[in-house]
């Protein structure tokens, strides 16, 4: 059907200002802030209930960084969305591109369809008013036009970027002026006060190929590159993958940057950029503040997350704990957030920098710059609980039905011990069971894999003991995940 809508999920950024919880293996996106349901698993149903006049594609296409590709397939399938396309990249290059590789990919059979491009680690609470401003943006966007969302300004916000409209609307629908990057804080008053400016959404509505045409005259050399990478790309399991030596060609660059500022100037191109205003208790969630600011409080103003939080006399703080106590006393605007391997404590007017920490991290080589201690699979995840000279104590939690590569270490022995479930052992030419209070020993250079056959998931206790311990000592010898001998 032309005028379908297909739901386009933008879900890279490594979300380095909500660290420590979001992390580059592990992003916000990834991330259950409230409730069960994480971020992309938010994203991925919030169509759920438009008006049936619209005609909505049977499952929405996904853009992902290529090292995120089992953790998002794992999220869809436990929000109930199947059938999803995802598509890999091989490295990051920003939102331009990335919504170049989904409009290629939707045109590939010849259809047309009109994608709503919207970023995985947005908040939006008012779906009722988001699907109303998405029937307002569909009857423009079927008639050729780049819709954007701006969000109604009601204070001076210094972290997005704006949209400035003219007067006049078409049935709720603004012509663009222009756009304008993050302001200092008189800037954006003024902005407040004119009354013609929208904070920037990142959310965009347009034909598959309205946005072809637009990133043609903007950015040839990052279309042509983006083709070329489609018409090498490979089918892998669930997944897409775009060829990685024509896609690292591609310059990066955002949508804002490389189309939508330049589209106001050249009408000639017959692009006409729109903007809906959006009341929908939208966030993008940027920072420790925003998600404050979200977040439900209670009379004093304090967001408290995690079942082991306690306050006395603080006001306007958010405290969140994920594996440990955390007692605040007479705290005004101060976040804490704990992780099971670290504490941030910030200033809420300093959120914005603490990806300078991050970054002051990483340059010092530290790994809880980009990992947790806790590391997904594909087949689960383990947790590194302790660690000493010459060993390391794992829980590792295997999925009903998965499995471990089939692999070897050349410089480390392992102790198995199960305390739930059954687990399936090949060892060498054996092949055996074990059961709850049940353990075995794999020593160094021995073939083995880990299997869980039952329905429940298999908890064991791993104890590594070696001269060294580090994840790259591994030879992958088989693995149904399509992975290196490298971990992945």
């Amino acid at each position: 059907m032309t005028d379908l809508l297909l739901p386009v999920i933008l879900c890279g950024g490594s979300g380095t200002r909500l660290w420590p919880l979001s992390r580059e293996s592990y992003p916000k996106q990834f991330l259950a802030f409230s409730g069960t349901k994480t971020m992309l698993q938010h994203t991925a149903t919030r169509l759920h209930g438009l008006h049936p006049a619209i005609p909505i594609a049977y499952a929405p296409l996904l853009v992902c960084n290529e090292d995120h590709r089992f953790l998002v397939a794992s999220q869809l399938r436990e929000a109930g969305v199947l059938g999803a396309t995802i598509l890999l990249e091989p490295v990051g290059r920003n939102t331009a591109p990335a919504l170049t590789l989904a409009a290629l990919q939707a045109t590939a059979q010849g259809a047309d369809p009109v994608m709503l491009a919207m970023p995985a680690d947005h908040v939006v609470s008012d779906l009722a008013a988001f699907h109303s401003a998405v029937q307002t943006a569909y009857a423009a966007a079927i008639q050729g036009h780049v819709v954007t969302f701006g969000v109604e300004a009601d204070y001076p916000e210094t972290g997005y970027g704006y949209i400035r409209h003219q007067s006049t609307q078409a049935e709720g629908v603004f012509l663009v002026d222009g756009f304008t990057e993050k302001p200092d804080a008189d800037t954006a008053q003024q902005y407040v006060n004119a009354g013609n400016y929208l904070w920037n959404s990142g959310l965009f509505m347009l034909r598959a190929s309205t946005w072809l045409k637009a990133i043609g005259h903007c950015r040839p050399d990052m279309r042509q590159t983006c083709e070329k990478s489609m018409q090498a790309a490979r089918h892998d399991i669930d997944f897409i993958r775009p060829d990685a030596t024509a896609f690292s060609l591609c310059p990066s660059d955002s949508i804002d940057y490389a189309v939508m500022e330049k589209l106001p100037m050249h009408p000639e191109w017959g692009v006409a950029p729109c903007v809906v205003p959006l009341q929908a208790g939208w966030s993008d969630v940027g920072a420790w503040d925003a998600l404050w600011g979200v977040s439900a409080r209670d009379a004093q103003g304090n967001a408290l997350l995690g079942d082991t939080v306690v306050q006395h006399n603080c006001t306007n703080s958010l405290l969140l704990a994920s594996s440990r106590l955390v007692a605040g006393v007479g705290l005004q605007d101060i976040i804490v957030v704990e992780t099971p391997d670290a504490v941030l404590v910030v200033d809420k007017r300093f959120t914005q920098e603490v990806k300078q920490v991050v970054a002051n991290l990483a340059r010092n080589g530290d790994a809880l710059a980009h990992t947790h201690r806790k590391v997904h699979r594909p087949w689960g995840w383990y947790d590194s609980i302790d660690r000493g000279e010459r060993f390391q104590v794992k829980r590792i939690v295997v999925n009903p039905g998965a499995s471990l590569s089939l692999q070897m270490h050349q410089r480390r022995a392992e102790h198995w011990v199960v305390v739930k479930g059954i687990a399936e052992v090949t060892h060498g030419d054996r092949c055996y069971r074990l059961h709850e209070n049940e353990s075995t020993f794999i020593p160094v250079g021995h073939t083995h894999r880990l299997r869980n056959p039952g329905a429940e998931p298999l908890e064991i206790i791993e104890v590594q003991s070696g001269a060294y311990l580090g994840e790259d000592d591994i030879v992958r010898l088989d693995d149904a995940y399509g992975r290196t001998e490298r971990v992945q």
